[in-house]
């Protein structure tokens, strides 16, 4: 099934949540924020909620720093 994250166009397997596509993509962190269709979706929902079909992803990476 096709997903768009970050802009680039992947394929991934259906059914995959937020929380297995970050581990897959290696970019799990604590300290990030996901948005699917411009709606962020909370980090206790991440193991629950399915990708679909042509959904838009926006994983950011917060950094600290002055």
């Amino acid at each position: 099934m096709k997903i768009i994250i970050n802009g680039i166009e992947t394929n991934i397997k259906e059914n995959t949540t937020i929380k297995e596509l970050l581990e897959e993509l290696k970019v799990l962190d604590k300290t990030m924020a996901v948005a699917v269709n411009m709606k962020i979706v909370k980090k206790d929902d991440w193991d629950k909620y399915k990708l679909n079909e042509n959904d838009k992803i926006e994983a950011l990476n917060f950094v600290g720093g002055g």
